[in-house]
């Protein structure tokens, strides 16, 4: 009799084997690799812009590799590519970057438990693997979510880059094909679902928006985006109400 419990018991491990494409709709995979796709075209804007300012090939490489942060990248090779130290363009980077701290506290559950993945799901964290785990409505999806965004955003960034730095200035001038749109386009279509679904979610939202928008004509890039996390304090400012839902009458 005990046989039957014994077979009950291995499928409580489920949550923390592989993760397989299955684990998730067509509709989030496809979104995933609209991810993927932009995030590829700005890779070798990157990696062009870094080249064609000046640096050797490798800097954009090993930064890409060790440091995988798209904006705090950006600030960074724009201060060194202006004659700004290493230190600077250090410290701007990390200050950009901390916003990740906030993002690791919500998605830390579907990293999973074991030290190993914890540590390289670290550094998969973004904003775009934090927004695919927050739209997922259970633990697996959430964990498939996190990892399959998480690595292939991680390959696609560090091929695209390499790709645009041995392009060099060959592209020419990056910044008229209005890739600095392309981001902020996939990442307001990725929260518009939540923005829909729950009214707390809307007004910190709104509020966060109110103290970015205010705040960048008089603070460096990046602060303003730091200061819109205080729109959180508006989500503990009345009852959180869901989207109320269509029900079908019974007739009695």
């Amino acid at each position: 009799m005990r046989s039957s419990d014994r077979t009950d018991s291995p499928p409580k491990r489920t949550n923390d084997g592989f993760v397989r494409l299955s684990h998730l709709p067509r509709g989030v995979l496809r979104d995933i690799a609209l991810v993927w796709l932009a995030d590829a075209v700005v890779g070798v804007s990157f990696g062009a812009i870094a080249v064609a300012g000046g640096l050797p090939i490798w800097v954009p490489v090993l930064m890409s590799l060790l440091v995988y942060a798209g904006s705090a990248q950006f600030s960074a090779i724009g201060i060194l590519v202006a004659g700004g130290g290493p230190v600077a363009a250090a410290a701007t980077g990390l200050l950009l970057n901390s916003r990740t701290a906030a993002f690791s506290l919500a998605v830390a559950d579907s990293l999973g438990r074991s030290w190993a993945a914890r540590l390289l799901g670290a550094h998969l964290i973004t904003d775009e693997t934090a927004a695919f785990v927050l739209a997922q409505p259970d633990q697996k999806r959430r964990k498939a979510a996190f990892w399959i965004s998480g690595l292939g955003l991680f390959a696609v960034w560090n091929v695209s880059v390499l790709g645009g730095a041995l392009a060099g200035s060959a592209l020419g001038d990056t910044a008229r094909f209005g890739l600095d749109a392309a981001f902020p386009a996939v990442l307001l279509a990725l929260v518009l679902p939540a923005l829909r679904g729950d009214s707390m979610t809307r007004r910190a939202a709104a509020a966060g928006a109110v103290i970015a928008v205010a705040a960048a004509p008089v603070l460096p890039a990046g602060v303003p985006v730091l200061l819109a996390l205080l729109g959180l304090l508006a989500a503990r400012r009345g009852p959180r109400r869901p989207t109320p839902t269509t029900t079908p009458r019974s007739d009695s």
